[in-house]
C-alpha cells in the first residue's frame, strides 16, 4: 500500500513543532523532526514575536523532515488574531506585536465610541476581547503610528510564513475569522467596521478557504491548511458521535461545538461567545478561556525564585494538595499580560475571601479545578445557546496529556472526556493536505480512521454530588 507524506508546521504559542506525517490508506504516523521554543522579545517596552527567528526554525524542520524521504506539501498553522504588515515591495515593516503586548489598553473603548459592541458583533460574530486584530489595529490608529502608513499589506501570522514559502500574499478562512475584521454573512473583510475605525480595508489580502494551492517550496506544494490552530485541531477530533463538544487544550482553551452556519444573536453576544470559522463551511460556536496559559506562567515564576519543576511534577504536586480550597475565574482580566501568575492568584484569592494559595501544588491545583469548573460554565452556555444534547467532551492538543486535568473535567462536567490526539493541530493540518492532494475523500473520512486507530484515553465523570455543589460555589465566587 503506497504511503504518501505531507509535512505539517503547527507554531503555537509557547513552541513550534514540524512534524512529518504519513498516511498509507488506513493509518496515520506522525514523526516530530523538529520542535523550537517560541520566545516572544520585549524591546522598548514592546512585546514582539521573532518572526526571522521562527522563520529559520520552520526551515531547518523542513530541511529535516525531507531529509527523512520524499513528501508531497507543507503547511503551516499558527495561534490567532495576531497579524504582519508588509510595505510596498513586499517586505516586513517590523516584527509583529504580541497580542499581550499593552498596546490595546483602552483600545476596546476608543473602538466602542465609534462602532458600538452589539454592532461589531453582529457583522462580525466575534466575541469581543482586546487582544482581537481589530483592537489591534485601532492602537496604531489611536496611536498615529507611521508603520501603519508604510503598510500596503496585512497578513495573518500563518500567512506571512506561507508567503515566504510560496510568494502568495492571501489570507486563510479560519485565520481570517478570528480577526473580528471578517464578516461572515458577507464572506468578506468587514469593511464598515474597518473604515469607521480608520483602517483601509484594501490593505487585507484576498481570504482563500482551507486547501488552496498556493505555490511551492524546495519541490513541496504549499497549501492553505485550517491555518488557525483550533481550526487544525477540531479537523482531527474524531466526532464520530454528533452529540459530542471539542476542547482544545494549550496556551489557551477553546470550548465549543461544531456547527454549519454561525449563531449571532443577542443570548450569543450575552454569553459572549464566538463563531469562528472551520474547515470545509463549518463553524465552530466556542469560548475562549485563558488555558494553560496560568500554568505555564505560574511554572516560569516559581523558576525565577529558584523553584524548577517540570509539568510532571507541578501535575504530581497539585494532586497531592488540598482539593477545592480556593477557585478563581480564569478569564479574570488580570491574568492576560505575562508576569508574576502566583502574585495574582493570590490577589484573586484575597478579593473572594478565600484561603491564598501557599505553594506550588496548591497554586496549580486552583488553576486545574477552576478550568475544569469554566468548562463547564461554558458548556453549558452553549448547550442553552444551540439545544443540542452534548454527552461527550473530546479534548485534543497537549493540554490532551494531563490525566488530573482531564478527571477534574468530566468531574465538573458530569459527562464522559474522551483525551487526544495530543498532537491535534499538526495532524489537523495534514488532513487538510491529504484532501487537498486526493488521498482522503473529507473531514469525515479521516475521522472515522482517527476513531479506529487513534490511541484515546477515556474519563468518567466521579463524586457527582460533590462536584455539583463546588461547581456551584465557583459560579457564586466568579459569577462566571
Amino acid at each position: 500500500m503506497r504511503m504518501r507524506a505531507v509535512i505539517a508546521v503547527d507554531l503555537g504559542a509557547e513552541s513550534g513543532r514540524v512534524m512529518r506525517v504519513s498516511f498509507d490508506g488506513q493509518h496515520f504516523s506522525l514523526e516530530e523532526v523538529h520542535r523550537f521554543r517560541n520566545q516572544p522579545i520585549e524591546a522598548h517596552d514592546t512585546l514582539y514575536w521573532n518572526a526571522l527567528r521562527l522563520w529559520r526554525d520552520i526551515q531547518a524542520g523542513i530541511d529535516r523532515a525531507l531529509a527523512l524521504g520524499p513528501a508531497e506539501s507543507v503547511a503551516i498553522s499558527t495561534w490567532g488574531v495576531d497579524f504582519a504588515m508588509l510595505d510596498e515591495r513586499g517586505q516586513l515593516i517590523d516584527n509583529p506585536v504580541h497580542y499581550r503586548d499593552k498596546r490595546t489598553q483602552g483600545m476596546v473603548e476608543w473602538v466602542h465610541e465609534r462602532v458600538d459592541a452589539r454592532t461589531i458583533f453582529e457583522r462580525t460574530g466575534i466575541q469581543l476581547m482586546s487582544i482581537n486584530t481589530l483592537y489591534q489595529l485601532a492602537s496604531l490608529r489611536a496611536h498615529n503610528d507611521p508603520a501603519l502608513r508604510l503598510t500596503k499589506r496585512i497578513l495573518t501570522i500563518p500567512s506571512l510564513f506561507t508567503y515566504w514559502l510560496s510568494g502568495a500574499q492571501v489570507n486563510e478562512f479560519t485565520h481570517s475569522t478570528t480577526t473580528q475584521c471578517y464578516n461572515p454573512r458577507r464572506q468578506n473583510w468587514d469593511d464598515e467596521t474597518l473604515e469607521a475605525v480608520g483602517i483601509d480595508p484594501s490593505l487585507f489580502a484576498e481570504v482563500v478557504p482551507p486547501g488552496t494551492h498556493l505555490g511551492a517550496y524546495r519541490g513541496l506544494t504549499v497549501f492553505a491548511t485550517a491555518s488557525h490552530d483550533t481550526a487544525s485541531a477540531v479537523v482531527a477530533v474524531p466526532l464520530t458521535n454528533p452529540n459530542s463538544a471539542y476542547l482544545s487544550s494549550g496556551t489557551w482553551s477553546l470550548i465549543g461545538l461544531e456547527i454549519d452556519q454561525p449563531i449571532i444573536n443577542d443570548e450569543a453576544f450575552a454569553a459572549a461567545i464566538t463563531n469562528e470559522g472551520g474547515a470545509y463551511g463549518t463553524y465552530r460556536l466556542l469560548q475562549n478561556v485563558m488555558g494553560l496559559w496560568l500554568a505555564q506562567q505560574s511554572r516560569e515564576t516559581l523558576a525565577r525564585a529558584g523553584q524548577t519543576y517540570s509539568y510532571d511534577d507541578l501535575v504530581t504536586m497539585a494532586e497531592r494538595a488540598e482539593p477545592f480550597r480556593s477557585l478563581i475565574d480564569p478569564n479574570d482580566p488580570r491574568f492576560l499580560e505575562p508576569g508574576d501568575m502566583p502574585a495574582r492568584i493570590r490577589d484573586a484569592c484575597r478579593e473572594t475571601g478565600q484561603p491564598m494559595p501557599e505553594d506550588a501544588g496548591q497554586i496549580i491545583r486552583t488553576i486545574y479545578e477552576s478550568l475544569a469548573f469554566k468548562y463547564r460554565a461554558v458548556l453549558d452556555k452553549l448547550i442553552a445557546l444551540t439545544g443540542r444534547q452534548v454527552e461527550r467532551l473530546h479534548i485534543v492538543g497537549g493540554g490532551s496529556r494531563n490525566a488530573l486535568l482531564n478527571q477534574l473535567t468530566a468531574n465538573a462536567i458530569g459527562r464522559q472526556v474522551v483525551a487526544g490526539p495530543t498532537e491535534g493541530t499538526a495532524l489537523g493540518n495534514a488532513i487538510v493536505q491529504l484532501i487537498a492532494l486526493g488521498e482522503l475523500d473529507d473531514v469525515q473520512q479521516a475521522r472515522a480512521v482517527l476513531s479506529q486507530t487513534e490511541q484515546t484515553g477515556v474519563y468518567e465523570p466521579q463524586e457527582r454530588q460533590l462536584y455539583e455543589a463546588q461547581y456551584q460555589r465557583f459560579l457564586a465566587l466568579t459569577q462566571a
